[in-house]
């Protein structure tokens, strides 16, 4: 069997961060991956994603400051813009009977990183983007650090840098399973043969308890088919970033949007709209029903009768109970470390595939990941 330091099973948006900085640290790097490199099966495809410090979590905003030091790192070593700041705004409807998102979590959570943002009230909202026609009793959290990153070419530069700092990357290659051994370390069983590694990093979303599940552990994951829609507006130049901002609508259903971003066009969605399918009965066709709701929450906060439909794109979540991320060893198998992302992990991929980094090679990180350990419900008895 061919030996390397670290395995990183499953090359997305983290995985491929991963194995770029575990082979930044001289390690010996095997990525693979089940599908072809760049594929559309997982959710770290399309063209953008939000970037932004916000998060009523303060550990997520931690996170997120760190990820902004890893994002400028990974831009000088590409030499490439990856990311694009526009500003970015958080509403927050007072009238929603179960709110979903609550302005003071995300005030008090900023205020605990010492991260600057404004508190505006919707008359200040239409002053400064006069697309937005938002009701008085909305409130927004505007910061100024959030803007976009390029989903398709961060992918694409971080596998080029694992791969110029040794790391070999095979596709279409399935990992069928993975044991770890009582003397250390892992064997991969693969559709295309064997590997051993002393450790194995499984960033792998919505086909991770696959692989765990014969150790005797399951994470309880849902997953589910999301979708984005691409729409053009009547004037395109109102909707640069210059003029309007990166929005999330916390309301009781939750919404997203871009402005402008390499295309007349602007980028909005419904988050967690709960169209649970397995990876297997995923249809990648988009659901109307879903696209008329966001159509109408459009026309109504955003209204531009002249405003165009052109495409929708399927992507797939697989979230953790409170979307928590999972970055940590298993408890009896500590040779094997997770990664899952809970569908929300795209702005922090730099700095959380540093950390799957450090946890393989140095056994331990500097960043406070205490509260993403694998719950302790996910542990089962293993048979191993």
């Amino acid at each position: 069997m061919d030996q390397f330091d670290v395995v990183v099973v499953g090359l997305g948006v983290l995985g491929s961060a991963a194995s770029y900085h575990t082979a930044l640290k001289g390690a010996k790097v095997l990525g693979l991956e089940q599908f072809e490199l760049g594929h559309v099966h997982g959710a770290s495809h399309d063209t953008s994603r939000i970037v932004r410090t916000s998060n009523p979590a303060p550990e997520y905003v931690a996170l997120a400051k760190s990820a902004y030091r890893d994002w400028a790192a990974l831009e000088k070593a590409t030499d490439q813009k990856l990311l694009s700041i526009t500003g970015g705004v958080v509403f927050f409807p007072q009238d929603d009977k179960t709110p979903t998102m609550r302005v003071g979590d995300y005030t008090k959570s900023l205020d605990t990183n010492n991260v600057p943002y404004e508190l505006l009230d919707a008359q200040e909202v239409r002053r400064r983007w006069p697309r937005f026609d938002i009701e008085d009793s909305v409130a927004t959290v505007y910061t100024a650090d959030t803007g976009i990153a390029h989903a398709n070419k961060t992918v694409s530069a971080m596998q080029h840098l694992a791969r110029s700092h040794g790391a070999t990357l095979k596709e279409n290659t399935r990992v069928e399973r993975i044991i770890p051994q009582s003397s250390g370390g892992v064997v991969i069983e693969t559709s295309k043969g064997k590997f051993l590694a002393g450790k194995v990093i499984l960033t792998t979303d919505a086909w991770t308890n696959k692989l765990l599940g014969p150790l005797g552990v399951h994470i309880p994951l849902s997953v589910m088919q999301e979708q984005v829609t691409y729409f053009k507006p009547t004037n395109p130049s109102t909707f640069e970033s210059d003029k309007f901002p990166v929005w999330i609508w916390g309301g009781d259903t939750g919404f997203y949007g871009f402005p402008c971003f390499g295309e007349p066009t602007i980028k909005a969605a419904r988050d967690t709209s709960n169209n649970f399918m397995t990876p297997e009965e995923r249809t990648y066709v988009p659901s109307p029903q879903l696209l008329q709701q966001l159509t109408s929450f459009m026309d109504e906060t955003m209204p531009d009768k002249g405003r165009q439909t052109l495409r929708t794109i399927t992507c797939q979540y697989s979230i953790t109970p409170d979307r928590r991320f999972v970055i940590s060893p298993l408890e009896k198998h500590k040779d094997v470390i997770v990664g899952l992302g809970a569908a929300h992990a795209f702005k922090f991929a730099p700095a959380f595939g540093r950390v799957l980094a450090e946890l393989a090679v140095d056994g331990k990180t500097g960043e406070d990941i205490s509260k993403f350990e694998i719950p302790e419900s996910a542990s089962k008895t293993s048979k191993l």
